[in-house]
């Protein structure tokens, strides 16, 4: 028990300060501000649970995979993304303005927002430091349970705290510019992804 403990907390302690300063922060910032917070944690619980699961069962193996292929995959997700973002960003501000008090233009669903949310930050989160760091632990406490566990709370618990951080941002910043923040920031990770992938 007291090793199961250990490697829970190790795994949390390791990933929970890896996380604050990543790009996955940055991006679940930027989901919040685009998105309700409620879709957003819900497909951010969901990739988080399965990277979990990947980094601990599967991360030796994960780190054998070609870097350049999992950078292409991360500049297309962010890609997409981006364009989207700026596109509806520089559509109709004025109308995003005059509807201030009215009820939200072309509300985006549940699911495509949780489904957005999901797709991004899995990818995101795919060979990220805090991944390796659990497949570390994994490997030094032979645990796995535990570092999932660990490794889960820890990427919910930043995530939390950047939707609390992105409701915020989103409740005092107009929608079209929090979309086009959004856009830009998409659009930066996919030039670092595709940097990646070719140098």
């Amino acid at each position: 028990m007291a090793s199961w403990l250990l490697a829970l907390v190790t795994a949390f302690g390791a990933v929970f300060l890896l996380e604050l300063p990543d790009k996955t922060t940055a991006l679940t910032l930027v989901l919040t501000g685009r998105f309700p917070a409620l879709p957003v944690i819900a497909g951010s619980s969901v990739a988080f649970a399965l990277q979990s699961v990947i980094a601990v069962a599967f991360g030796s193996v994960l780190t054998l995979l070609p870097g350049r292929l999992v950078a292409v995959a991360v500049a297309v997700v962010f890609g997409i993304g981006a364009v989207m973002l700026l596109r509806e960003g520089f559509g109709a501000p004025e109308a995003d303005e005059a509807d201030d008090t009215g009820p939200p233009r072309a509300a985006t669903t549940f699911w495509r927002a949780a489904l957005t949310s999901f797709g991004a930050l899995f990818a995101a989160e795919w060979g990220d430091a805090s991944q390796l760091a659990a497949v570390g632990v994994a490997a030094r406490y032979a645990e796995p349970v535990a570092v999932v566990v660990g490794s889960f709370l820890a990427l919910m618990s930043v995530t939390l705290l950047a939707v609390l951080v992105g409701r915020a941002i989103r409740d005092r910043v107009p929608a079209h510019l929090v979309q086009r923040g959004a856009g830009f920031v998409f659009a930066a990770f996919a030039l670092v992804a595709t940097y990646q992938a070719v140098a």
